[in-house]
C-alpha cells in the first residue's frame, strides 16, 4: 500500500510541475506556486524541471518496489 501512495504522489507531482515548466516556457512571466523563490525565469524554470525529474524517480522507484514484492505484474 505504501508504494502506491508514493507512485501516486510522484505521477501527480510529475504531471504538476511538467504542466507548470511548459506554461512557464510560454508565458516567462508566469512563474505560478514558485513565484516567491524570486529568481526569475531560469531558476523557476530549473526547479521545475528538478521537481519533475523528482516525480519521475519517485514514481519508478514505487514501481520497482512494489513489483519486487510481487504486487504489479
Amino acid at each position: 500500500m505504501k508504494y502506491d501512495i508514493l507512485q501516486i504522489i510522484g505521477a501527480a507531482m510529475m504531471v504538476f510541475f511538467a504542466q507548470g515548466a511548459i506554461r512557464l516556457l510560454i508565458d516567462h512571466d508566469d512563474t505560478g506556486i514558485l513565484g516567491w523563490l524570486g529568481g526569475g525565469f531560469p531558476l523557476a524554470l530549473a526547479v521545475r524541471g528538478a521537481l519533475v525529474a523528482v516525480g519521475v524517480l519517485l514514481t519508478g522507484r514505487s514501481h520497482t518496489r512494489a513489483k519486487v514484492l510481487g504486487r504489479r505484474g
